[in-house]
């Protein structure tokens, strides 16, 4: 059986959104658990202005995650019928949405009530469920070797940075 392969560009986008994700959760927990921490605490005592941090991670997270979006709705689109690809998609998109219509300065103040604060809290939580389920579905649809092929730096000659831009645009013609 062949190794799976997946587009460079799609595993560019993958990756960074995936390291992004990860800053962005573990520094949002880190703020709940300094600013809000209503359903628990952990002892931690790492100072740091995490607001801001998280802050920057979502700003790059954002256009980020749009242009993820794009790619899996043109490109990647085949790929968005697997109930897990498109939940993490979804779940993300909330997220940083979610986030975006925020103010700083709300849990500073001890602003616990804002809805999209709320909606914020439930599409981390979405977020962590929807990346466990994707990696179990990763798992139960081609084992190691799909899981490994999003981490592999072979690039076809076919699947080059100067194709991009054609492989994204060619869904536009048809």
């Amino acid at each position: 059986m062949a190794r799976p392969y997946q587009p460079s560009l799609l595993r560019l986008l993958h990756g960074v959104t995936v390291v992004l994700v990860a800053g962005a959760w573990l520094t949002g927990f880190l703020v709940y658990n300094r600013f809000d921490g209503r359903w628990g605490r952990w002892p931690l005592a790492l100072s740091g202005d995490w607001i801001d941090i998280h802050g920057t991670v979502a700003v790059v997270l954002w256009p980020l995650a749009l242009v993820f979006a794009f790619y899996a709705f043109t490109v990647g689109r085949s790929r968005l019928r697997q109930p897990a690809n498109l939940l993490a998609l979804l779940a993300l998109l909330l997220a940083v949405g979610s986030g975006k219509l925020m103010q700083e300065d709300w849990l500073e103040d001890g602003e616990l009530g804002h809805g999209v604060y709320a909606v914020h809290l439930l599409a981390w939580l979405a977020v962590a469920g929807a990346v466990v389920n994707h990696l179990g579905s990763v798992l139960a649809r081609g084992g190691k070797s799909l899981a490994a092929s999003m981490a592999s730096l072979e690039v076809r000659p076919r699947d080059q940075p100067r194709d991009w831009y054609g492989q994204v645009w060619r869904h536009f013609r048809r």
